[in-house]
Order: C-alpha cells, then structure tokens, then sequence
C-alpha cells in the first residue's frame, strides 16, 4: 500500500455518527468527575461546606494521584494482556460503572466526623475509591481509540467527540452548585450537595452500558500477545522519544487547565465580587469551545497536530492575561467575553495531544512488535489525574499561605485576593507557554505516521503470507 493511500483510506464503516457521539459520552462522565473535583469540590466545597483548611483540601486529590501512579499503568498493562471472550479492554466498562457513580455519590456526602483531622481522612477515603475506579473505566476507554479509529486524521475526529463529551461534562461540572442550590431552596447547604451528588452518580454510571454495546476491537489486536514485562515496557515509553515529549507538553498543558478551572470560582467570588457571573461565563466559553472544534479539525488536516497545539496554546496563554487586570468596577461583558476569546485556543490545546497518542502507538508497534494502547493510555491518563492534583495541591499551598479562610461568607483577605489574581493570570499563562516551548520539533509528524503505517502495512502482509 502507499503512503498516500494510506493516508486517506477510509475509516470502519461501522465508525459513524451514532457510535462516535456514544464514545463521546464516556469522557462526558469521566470529565464531569474531574472537572467537579477541580473547579468546584477541592477549594470550594471542602473548604466552605465540609470547613477543611485548603492546605489539607488540596492534599486529598495529591495523595488519591498518588494512588493513581501505580494503578494506571498498571490498569493500562492488565488491559493488554487480558484476553476475555468478551475483548480486552470493554468488559472493565461493565466492572467499573456503578462503583464509579456511588464513590462520586458518597464524596459529597457530608462527614460523621467533627475534627479536621477524621474529615480529612473521611473524604480522602473516597476519593481515593473514585480514582481506582474512573481508572478501571478510562484507560481501557481511551485505548480503544487507536482500534476503532485507524488514520491520523481519523483519530483526531474521534478524540473531537470526546472532547465535546468532556466539555458538556464540565457543564455538568458547573451545574453542581446552582443545581444544589435550587434543591436548598434558594442556598446551596450540604444535604442539597448530597442530594445533588447522588443524581450526578446515577447519570455518569448509565452511559457506560452504551458504551460497552457500542464500541468494538480489533480482533488481529487481541490475538497478538504483550509479553514484555511491566518494568521493560515502562522502560520503552520513557525511552520513546515522542512520547517523553508528548507527555511533558501534555502534562504542562494540563496543569494549566486545572489551575485556572481550581481558581476560577474563587476569582469570580473574590477578585471581581460578582460569585454568580462564573457559571455564566463558564456556559459562554464552553458554548465556543465546542463550537472551536470543527475548526481545530479543518487546521488540523493542513499541518501536523503538534503545529495546530502549539498555534491554540500560544493564543490561550496571551488571553489569559486578560485576567491580571481586569477589576471589580469593570463591565460584566468585559470578562464575560475574555473566556470565549481564550476559549478558541484552549480548545487547540485539550484536543491535539490525545489524538497524537495513537500515532505514539503505531511507532511502538513498529519498533516492539506489540500493540500496548493500554500502558500507553495508562500514563497519559494518570498525567491527566496528576495534573490535576499539583495545580490543585499548589493553588491551596499558596492560598493557605495567602490566608484564604475556610468557611461560607467570609471575606478574604487582600493578599488572598492578590495570589487568586497571580495564579488566574501569569501563573496559568506562564505554564500554556511553557507547553509550546516544549512542543517545538515533535518528530511524529503526518509525513513520519504515513511512513509507519505503510511499514506497518508491508509487515503484516508479510505475516500473512508466511
């Protein structure tokens, strides 16, 4: 086959728009958890309605990370080598459904402890069956997309539907309060959290079961079996030289994306006094985040992935400065229309990198022989959750030491106000640009992909007709 067949060879017909939308509706569920834990639940929630102090806030989703830098690659490595009737990566969708939606339930639920310290430990607790369980779900989840989706384009289409399941999730993310607060009769109270929760718990389990009937794998995949050990295959990734580079320029990008998510509602609360206007500017930039992905598609099928990333990031890292200046006295509209503005970048910056995984994976099967999306997707998506965790974990750091208090309607103090303002702004600005600068020369370009497939290709022929 040639290399320009190759590359515009048509995907599975079974690929289409049903399927697509019902993968997507995974990382909604997924994204709804993370996005929650990060904008509303760590420094808000803990903090002014189970009364944590942000230092302590901030440790828990560090330590359940922590959890998870053992429990993704090795969920990763398990679902290569698994080889059920039923497939290798799928039945964990059936396993992992309901203790992902009750684990999510119980977090919001308030404490029997009174102490900071059995508080602390109550929800850590949970917190920790959360992670293991979203990482039963999500990493044999995104090690289907290099199977279902074949082509370098074909991958990025499929990880748009994802990406607009998770942006609708961080609709649902920001929906928690004012939907608590509807159920509380006017203020948001910790048995309307609860209540709220255990509704939110029902609906991310659901879509799983749609999930499983609609998603498939590659039978050729399955039947080749990963055989090097744990330890060498994670010696090969950090080896693999495009993927050390994706995975640094992923794992900045990310931090960035949860310390402004962690931040926003404080800035909005006590940069500008006006706490309402973040669910409304979040609904504003989500609306053009969504819209910005066609786009990002059509940039992306004229230059190479790694190009159109560094073009988004570089436009949201220059927005978001917007946010170091702006001041309580300004017009709504103003900061209600900075977020779409910097909404058309960020879109760049959350696609590209994990539809450049696939092609990451081609080239380890080139070189190793074995098709290992699992350990791959295990540490792309502990990167996720550990970025996650240091933006939130350095964000309470620093606003403990700025004196945020804990509790409901207490004014915080001006240098509080000060580094809420810092981290929204040259904090989250300095770490997207650092993404780019570490972007620069990603070798696994469209012209590199089209060449490993085409040896791909010749080498299974070549098995075939031994």
């Amino acid at each position: 086959m040639s290399q320009s067949a190759n590359a515009h060879a048509p995907e599975d017909p079974r690929l289409n728009l049903r399927r697509k939308i019902i993968f997507g509706s995974g990382d909604f569920t997924v994204n709804t958890a993370l996005a929650s834990l990060s904008m509303v639940y760590t420094l808000y929630f803990l903090t002014q309605y189970a009364e944590l102090r942000p230092a302590l806030a901030g440790l828990i989703p560090l330590i359940g990370r922590t959890v998870d830098a053992f429990t993704d690659p090795l969920m990763g490595r398990l679902s290569d080598q698994t080889r059920w009737q039923l497939g290798r990566r799928r039945p964990y969708f059936l396993l992992g459904a309901i203790p992902f939606g009750v684990s999510f339930a119980m977090l919001w639920a308030s404490s029997p402890a009174e102490t900071q310290q059995m508080r602390f430990l109550y929800y850590t607790g949970w917190y920790i069956l959360l992670s293991l369980s979203m990482t039963v779900l999500s990493v044999p989840y995104l090690a289907l997309i290099p199977e279902m989706a074949r082509s370098y384009d074909g991958r990025t289409g499929l990880n748009a539907f994802r990406s607009g399941g998770a942006i609708i999730g961080i609709f649902a993310a920001i929906s928690i309060r004012p939907i608590a607060t509807a159920l509380g009769g006017g203020e948001a109270t910790p048995d309307s959290f609860a209540l709220t929760a255990i509704g939110y718990g029902v609906v991310m389990c659901l879509p799983w079961f749609l999930v499983y009937a609609n998603t498939w794998e590659q039978p050729e995949f399955q039947s080749r079996e990963s055989v090097v050990p744990l330890r060498e295959a994670i010696g090969f990734l950090l080896q693999h030289k495009a993927y050390v580079q994706l995975m640094g320029l992923y794992l900045t990008s990310r931090i960035a994306m949860d310390l402004i998510g962690v931040v926003l509602i404080l800035y909005f609360t006590h940069v500008l006094g006006r706490s309402s206007d973040f669910e409304i500017t979040m609904a504003c930039f989500l609306l053009v985040l969504i819209a910005a992905l066609p786009f990002w598609l059509a940039v992306s099928r004229r230059i190479d992935k790694s190009h159109a990333f560094m073009i988004g990031a570089c436009w949201w890292g220059i927005g978001n400065l917007g946010f170091l200046f702006a001041q309580p006295d300004w017009p709504r509209w103003v900061m209600i229309g900075l977020a779409p503005l910097v909404a058309i970048g960020y879109s760049a910056a959350d696609l590209m990198p994990w539809a450049m995984v696939g092609d990451v994976v081609d080239e380890d099967d080139l070189n190793t022989g074995e098709r290992r999306e699992g350990i791959y997707n295990g540490f792309f998506t502990f990167l996720r959750k550990l970025a996650g965790a240091l933006a939130v974990f350095m964000a309470g750091l620093v606003l403990d030491a700025a004196g945020l208090p804990e509790g409901r309607g207490v004014a915080a103090p001006e240098s509080a106000v000060t580094a809420i303002r810092w981290l929204a702004s040259v904090g989250t600005s300095v770490l997207v640009l650092s993404a780019v600068f570490i972007a620069r020369g990603y070798p696994l370009t469209r012209k590199r992909h089209d060449e490993i497939v085409a040896l791909l290709e010749a080498r299974n022929a070549q098995d075939r007709a031994v």
